[in-house]
């Protein structure tokens, strides 16, 4: 049993990294063969280069825009969990309010982040709350979802038992809920660096407080593109990571005793 799972494991974790490691390898190959200029499309050892000249400024930039992304996910998390509990607690609200946060999921953040931006003065306040804004619906969908989704039957015994709202929210809804709030911390956390980096690009801040998103405009500008897809790089990876975190803490909360995390024995 035991080794089938280590197997397991193993394929998941190695197949990717196989597969990624072959595509690099025809990517550099396919640059090197027909001589691609490296201003058109640098290969993987022209950014990892760029990476190692440059990775100072780099990861100054990276810490701003992860600086930004997680001051979004944090509010992002409280206002979109706040807010699904005052759904589920008066469907009267949930009706007059649940349009505008589909309005503000459907409303490109380009378009308001100037305004935001001019409106806000300090410009790291105003890129947390565009980055918030692209991540705050799926934690209120997700989690309003989860609250409402309670096996009829144990609705029903908790009546019986005359439970209490609050009672039955602490016991009944709220552990119910936690797969979908989990889900919901994994698509939201990708949003918010989204979000981040956008807001970035509409603000184009310079200096010391840029982000990667400067980092990007500037090495376009100066058709540094080895650079360029290093910084996208940066994002990519750390985007990865915040998902990989996600569902690490999905795991450790949900992995005793929900069976969308208990892993089947075979």
């Amino acid at each position: 049993m035991k080794p089938l799972i280590e197997s397991d494991r193993f394929v998941r974790v190695g197949a990717p990294l196989l597969i990624g490691a072959l595509l690099l390898g025809v990517w550099e190959y396919a640059c090197r063969h027909w001589a691609v200029p490296v201003y058109l499309f640098p290969k993987p050892s022209d950014i990892y280069g760029s990476l190692a000249k440059d990775w100072y400024p780099l990861l100054g930039a990276l810490y701003v825009t992860m600086k930004v992304t997680f001051q979004a996910f944090f509010f992002a998390v409280l206002l979109g969990t706040l807010i699904a509990f005052m759904f589920v607690q008066s469907r009267f609200i949930e009706i007059s309010f649940f349009p505008y946060a589909v309005l503000l999921q459907v409303t490109p953040i380009v378009a308001i982040a100037p305004l935001i931006i001019i409106l806000v003065k300090n410009t790291q306040v105003a890129l947390t709350v565009c980055a918030t804004l692209v991540a705050l619906f799926p934690m209120i969908s997700n989690t309003t979802i989860g609250l409402r989704s309670v096996d009829q039957g144990l609705q029903n015994l908790f009546r019986m038992n005359k439970a209490n709202r609050t009672a039955t929210l602490l016991r009944l809804r709220i552990p119910s809920a936690l797969p979908y709030f989990f889900a919901g911390l994994r698509i939201s956390s990708g949003l918010a660096l989204i979000g981040a980096v956008v807001a970035e690009f509409v603000a184009g801040t310079g200096g010391r407080s840029s982000g990667l998103a400067y980092e990007i405009l500037q090495a376009g500008f100066q058709l540094d593109i080895p650079r360029m897809f290093a910084a996208l790089l940066l994002i990519a990876v750390a985007g990865i990571l915040m998902f990989v975190l996600m569902a690490g803490l999905s795991k450790l909360a949900l992995g005793g005793w929900h069976e969308s995390e208990i892993t089947a024995e075979t």
